[in-house]
């Protein structure tokens, strides 16, 4: 089953239950989806929408969502808040199981050892490799800060050697 037919089924669940939070937040799924589908139709690469294009869009809307969560946590609006988490729940559901700080920095620091990374001149090899292996499941912001900071701390060692 596809991803869009997923969200669909779970939209029409939702519609019977009458959850208007889920009910609208998966009205922005469904419209977002074809809003994609009509960008790739219509576009110079015309292709078909495919489960990947679906979840960068989810991908780019729990982004929205985060950085609303942020300011509305700096203002202290918990009815917002309240609503902007509930979406994020709900759309991560349609994501695989993101990886925690802790291992996305394993993760990193293996990396960044195993392609024998030894400044940040080498970023660009260790985020590409990283990109390749862990596209789905790896939250690319935060590595990239974590890359940073070890390559940072790689060549610091070595110019004090």
């Amino acid at each position: 089953m596809s991803l869009k037919s997923k969200i669909e089924i779970d939209y029409q669940n939702s519609l019977k239950s009458k959850d208007k939070l889920e009910i609208s937040t998966y009205r922005l799924i469904l419209s977002g989806i074809k809003d994609l589908e009509i960008l790739n139709r219509s576009g110079p690469q015309k292709k078909e929408t495919d489960d990947n294009d679906i979840k960068q869009l989810i991908k780019k809307m729990i982004k929205q969502r985060n950085e609303s969560i942020q300011i509305y946590k700096k203002n202290n609006r918990e009815d917002l808040l309240a609503v902007e988490e509930k979406e994020v729940v709900i759309l991560s559901s349609y994501l695989p199981k993101q990886l925690t700080d802790d291992e996305i920095k394993n993760i990193c620091q293996k990396m960044a050892n195993d392609l024998n990374a030894q400044s940040i001149k080498d970023m660009g090899k260790v985020m590409g490799k990283l990109k390749q292996n862990y596209s789905d499941s790896l939250d690319f912001s935060k590595a990239g800060s974590i890359l940073k900071e070890i390559l940072n701390k790689k060549w610091s060692i070595q110019k004090n050697i």
